[in-house]
């Protein structure tokens, strides 16, 4: 079955994360929100951030998609020692969906309960706007990719992102 669009999980008001009265939650895709090299996190002298322009929900597949496509680039064209790298939401927020029939005669089978609890499908961050998404601290020669990873990275979230430069924009060339 297909993925269903972002409209059908937008929830208005406060998160649901009471996760006591919800059996069966499914485990985060994230397991990994600190990459590259960690003990020398605070030597790097450039760090970016990308930012969200929107206020949205970024489910945890997003979230983990944009991760590996991050990363996988930054270890390819600078090296894993060349860089930190860190995902600073962390996806609280329950997915539910209510089942639907389909086929012949489902507009009769799934005429029942209005507003509906449903099952948990997954999880979702809730970001604000102008909320940094993830940071990447790198050397000021390796600012170009450090960027592009930035970059690859935002097309795989449902919402508009930007690049900023947090820390060494003296250092930059630009």
């Amino acid at each position: 079955m297909a993925k269903r669009p972002g409209r059908c999980y937008r929830i208005p008001g406060r998160p649901y994360t009471r996760k006591e009265y919800i059996r069966a939650i499914p485990a985060s895709k994230i397991t990994i929100f600190d990459m590259g090299n960690l003990s020398a996190a605070d030597s790097f002298k450039v760090e970016l951030s990308l930012v969200a322009k929107e206020r949205a929900n970024i489910s945890h597949n997003a979230l983990e998609a944009a991760r590996v496509a991050a990363n996988r680039y930054l270890t390819k064209r600078a090296g894993r020692s060349a860089f930190y790298f860190k995902i600073r939401v962390y996806p609280h927020e329950i997915l539910r969906e209510n089942k639907m029939a389909t086929g012949a005669g489902a507009d009769r089978v799934s005429d029942g309960m209005r507003l509906a609890f449903g099952k948990p499908v997954g999880l979702a961050a809730r970001v604000n706007k102008g909320q940094k998404i993830m940071s990447v601290r790198v050397n000021p020669q390796h600012f170009i990719i450090a960027k592009t990873a930035l970059k690859r990275a935002s097309s795989k979230l449902p919402i508009p992102c930007s690049i900023t430069i947090d820390k060494g924009k003296e250092l930059l060339k630009l």
